[in-house]
């Protein structure tokens, strides 16, 4: 059911492990389903960070099973999920396969503006250092009234849950200085406040430390903690219309269209 058992049963606390059961073996849905789907239905998209197992044909909010057609972006030609990529028709979803693209989440210069219906980001945003200048970047390349689907962890559920929730302020100072994938502003906080006990992959604190401040090449640092809250102060930055909102146990959904 679930690829290691051990390892899922040591990162979520009980009512987690038994909501993620039950969406497994019931394949509940996300409420209202096909009013989420009714935007990416026969669409032409792209994911950032992706494939992720969420949209999948039997993923809490199927998409992958109902779009036209999907090319993913990926920062390096190898990364801790997805192991070895190349550049071109290689992107593999749902027995699709799409066009994979090496490149930077926040530079998307090999895309032309307006090429895609709807960008796609399952946890992935926190794993940017400059979550706004992303998003803008995603904006540019959605046509007129396209949709950006973000899903952000609930931090809750994982690891973060004693670190606070980021400010709008810092988002936006972080975009007005152009910080880049190479920041290392957080650290101290996450190496004070990250719970072990929920990230079993780190095996133990030297390695988190290690890991941690290789950064830049395995991007494994979740630099910012959302809630709702902080996804619509966002929305109103770039200009984007909320249409719809949800969380989970596990997860933030929202689903954005460009004015």
């Amino acid at each position: 059911m679930f690829r290691n058992t051990k390892i899922f049963l040591k990162s979520f606390p009980l009512y987690v492990i038994v909501w993620k059961i039950k969406c497994k073996i019931f394949k509940i849905k996300i409420p209202e389903l096909n009013k989420w789907q009714q935007y990416f239905k026969n669409k032409k998209g792209l994911e950032i960070g992706g494939p992720s197992g969420i949209f999948n044909v039997s993923g809490y909010l199927s998409i992958y099973n109902i779009a036209n057609s999907i090319d993913g972006v990926n920062f390096s030609n190898k990364t801790v999920w997805e192991g070895n990529l190349a550049e071109g028709e290689n992107y593999k979803y749902n027995n699709k396969i799409g066009y994979q693209y090496i490149s930077e989440g926040n530079n998307l210069s090999k895309i032309k503006s307006e090429a895609y219906d709807f960008v796609l980001s399952c946890n992935n945003l926190e794993h940017i250092a400059n979550p706004i200048k992303a998003i803008l970047e995603w904006k540019r390349i959605l046509k007129n009234s396209g949709v950006l689907l973000l899903v952000l962890p609930n931090k809750e559920a994982n690891f973060d849950h004693k670190r606070p929730y980021t400010t709008i302020e810092h988002l936006m100072s972080d975009y007005n200085n152009n910080i880049d994938e190479k920041d290392m502003t957080h650290l101290n906080e996450i190496l004070q406040l990250h719970n072990l006990k929920r990230d079993p992959q780190s095996k133990s604190y030297e390695n988190f430390v290690k890991r941690s401040n290789l950064n830049f090449e395995n991007r494994c640092l979740h630099h910012h903690v959302f809630n709702q809250n902080l996804l619509k102060e966002i929305a109103s930055f770039c200009n984007l219309k909320v249409l719809k909102q949800y969380t989970t146990y596990t997860d933030h959904f929202i689903l954005l269209q460009k004015l």
